[in-house]
């Protein structure tokens, strides 16, 4: 993990950083992203590629998502609505696909993270489980059974 205290010391250009972005990404915006970082790691099972105050990026089998510090937002057409006092996460259910959901369980109980419905499989041919990050993103690791 690339751990930096500057956001102005990036590990690769900007640039570079958004040349490599393909298909679907999800940007969330998060009040504390260090705090938010074990959960990711640990309980979502991705690799950090990068983490700061501001920013974080995160890799899952070829997949990458990003947080972003709610000020870092200040010029966006969202910030007016993160400083409401909104439930953030609501309506949106991210599925992380070949994650083992007993295992971000695991991770999610050590973390003291909220487990909305632990590791069970479903008659749709997944092991799936429905756990709340530290902002109150519902994830939804899952594997094939």
């Amino acid at each position: 993990m690339t751990i930096k205290s500057n956001p102005d010391e990036w590990w690769m250009s900007t640039g570079e950083y958004a040349a490599r972005l393909k298909g679907l990404t999800i940007n969330l915006m998060y009040q504390d992203v260090m705090a938010a970082v074990p959960f990711h790691t640990e309980v979502l099972g991705a690799t950090a590629e990068y983490t700061c105050a501001d920013f974080a990026s995160f890799s899952f089998d070829g997949f990458t998502w990003m947080l972003h510090a709610d000020h870092t937002y200040d010029g966006h057409p969202l910030h007016r609505m993160l400083k409401a006092d909104l439930d953030r996460g609501v309506g949106a259910e991210l599925r992380l696909h070949g994650r083992d959901p007993d295992a971000a369980c695991e991770a999610a109980q050590r973390l003291g993270c909220t487990i909305l419905e632990p590791a069970t499989s479903k008659g749709h041919g997944t092991r799936e489980a429905f756990i709340l990050d530290t902002e109150g993103y519902l994830w939804v690791p899952d594997v094939l059974i």
